[in-house]
């Protein structure tokens, strides 16, 4: 295989500058420690980048990246709680099972509504979530979607066409997160914060 060019170098650094949080500074460190170590870690790096585009897909039930047609949260039994946590994306759902709390199942919608960028319920697997709900026996649908205003108006869709269900439909908790200071807050989430205040 004949060495890279100085234009293939730069245009990998200015491909891998386009990732989200890095720019060209660090984009340029990556490249650079990759190519110090060509054999070992861009080498392998380069084979498993291959191996996941080519068999990387969406799971047919919740939307989850996986590599076959289930992912293994909608095939494990256990996780058959009745309850279906709803995200926007797929990064939000990796968040969630970092934490380890939520031990249900997921539906990822793929976005969220948007008349500015014309993004309507269709546009979103909204319908498939409605589908769900009869099918798993879902008991709770956890709304774990951003404060924005696009996840609020999201939100409140998703409520209205799951009322006719019966199902429970939940939000997440805002407010002050674990070792906040108020002084360092802005107004909306103190805002939050009151209006979801509880007896202690």
């Amino acid at each position: 295989m004949p060495p890279a060019s100085g234009d293939e170098i730069e245009t990998l650094i200015a491909t891998m500058a386009r990732l989200p949080g890095l720019g060209p500074r660090s984009a340029r460190r990556i490249v650079l420690h990759l190519i110090r170590r060509r054999a070992g870690q861009m080498a392998q790096l380069a084979a498993l980048m291959a191996s996941v585009a080519e068999s990387a897909r969406e799971c047919l039930v919740c939307g989850n990246i996986t590599q076959s047609d289930i992912c293994p949260i909608c095939e494990d039994p256990a996780r058959a709680t009745g309850e279906i946590c709803v995200v926007t994306d797929v990064a939000d759902l990796w968040a969630l099972e970092r934490g380890r709390a939520f031990r249900g199942r997921y539906h990822v919608l793929g976005g969220s509504l948007s008349a500015l960028d014309e993004i309507g319920p269709e546009d979103l697997r909204i319908p498939q979530l409605i589908a769900r709900i009869a099918e798993e026996n879902v008991t709770e649908v956890i709304l774990a979607l951003s404060a924005t205003v696009e996840g609020q108006t999201t939100a409140h869709y998703i409520a209205e066409a799951l009322a006719p269900t019966g199902v429970a439909v939940t939000g997440l908790a805002q407010g002050v997160p674990l070792g906040g200071e108020l002084d360092y807050l802005d107004d909306g989430t103190i805002t939050a914060a009151l209006r979801a205040r509880r007896r202690l």
